[in-house]
């Protein structure tokens, strides 16, 4: 059994930041990639930001690239992500996922394990 975990989420003011924080336990390889996705109310979950099994590689959505910065020990399957320059338009619940192989995917159907997410409000 594998259980994900997110926390760190929070309302925070325009031009914030916060870092949300992730751990994977289990039964789980430590080269597997790991992901975070975000879904705000109305719209589809997507993708936000990922990194390698190795922790070398990471990926971004040109929506967060420049302002986000997704780090983390690839051994111990913790991972996390930090934000600035909030916007209205990150508030969302953002979720942590376990990759299906070590490349640092953005198609969610390439992470196989979720977390139940964590609540971000950017808000005045």
């Amino acid at each position: 059994q594998v259980h994900v975990v997110e926390s760190g989420g929070g309302l925070v003011q325009p031009g914030g930041s916060l870092r949300l924080s992730c751990a994977a336990s289990g039964n789980i390889l430590s080269i597997n990639a790991m992901g975070w996705f975000r879904q705000a109310p109305g719209k589809e979950r997507e993708f936000v930001a990922a990194i390698s099994g190795n922790g070398y590689v990471t990926k971004y959505a040109d929506s967060v690239k420049g302002r986000s910065t997704i780090s983390g020990d690839m051994n111990k399957k913790t991972v996390y992500l930090g934000m600035n320059s909030l916007k209205l338009e990150d508030t969302a619940v953002y979720y942590c996922a376990v990759g299906r192989s070590a490349i640092p995917d953005t198609e969610i159907g390439m992470y196989r394990y979720w977390g139940q997410g964590t609540q971000v409000t950017v808000s005045s």
